[in-house]
């Protein structure tokens, strides 16, 4: 089944108990990225030049877009590849930051490029200044905090069978 059938499924919409009450629920910021690895088992960085600090590939999903496939469309436009995502890995919920909602950052399995990935990898010069491939311990003094215990988990995933979630990068759960 498709996206469409899915909905016709559901039948139609339930009415507001409360009229207007869904315009005055809270709006969370939802991004997917992936985790995408060289056979040396560095991490792809991004350095963007929107920031200051490291990023894995990805970005926000757009109004009805799933993190999922904003994680995929991110990739194709920041560094030119049409790569298969994988699984879920993390789900890290992200606190209201200055200006910023708070947010869910779902990170996915990108996989790992061998040598014609990494031939056709063509970072898009309005996003990204350049990339660089490293150790999470080697890009730690360019990456948020956050961001560092995010990828540690996102790594520690990839040998485990269920996804972990977090708040702000760090679990609760064992």
């Amino acid at each position: 089944m498709n996206r469409q059938d899915d909905l016709a499924a559901e039948g139609e919409p339930e009415k507001e108990f409360n009229p207007g009450i869904a315009a005055r629920l809270p709006r969370k910021t939802v991004a997917g990225g992936a985790l995408i690895r060289d056979e040396a088992g560095r991490i792809l960085f991004l350095e963007p030049t929107y920031k200051p600090t490291l990023d894995i590939p990805g970005g926000i999903a757009e109004y009805d877009e799933s993190p999922y496939d904003a994680c995929c469309r991110e990739v194709k436009e920041e560094i030119g590849l049409d790569l298969e995502i994988g699984r879920l890995l993390v789900v890290d919920w992200v606190p209201v930051l200055g200006v910023w909602t708070d947010a869910l950052a779902f990170v996915f399995d990108g996989g790992t490029l061998d040598d014609s990935h990494l031939s056709a990898l063509t970072p898009d010069p309005t996003e990204v200044r350049t990339h660089h491939f490293l150790t999470l311990p080697e890009a730690t003094p360019n990456l948020r905090p956050s961001m560092t215990r995010r990828l540690t988990l996102a790594l520690q995933a990839l040998t485990h069978p269920t996804p972990v979630y977090a708040n702000f990068g760090r679990t609760t759960f064992s």
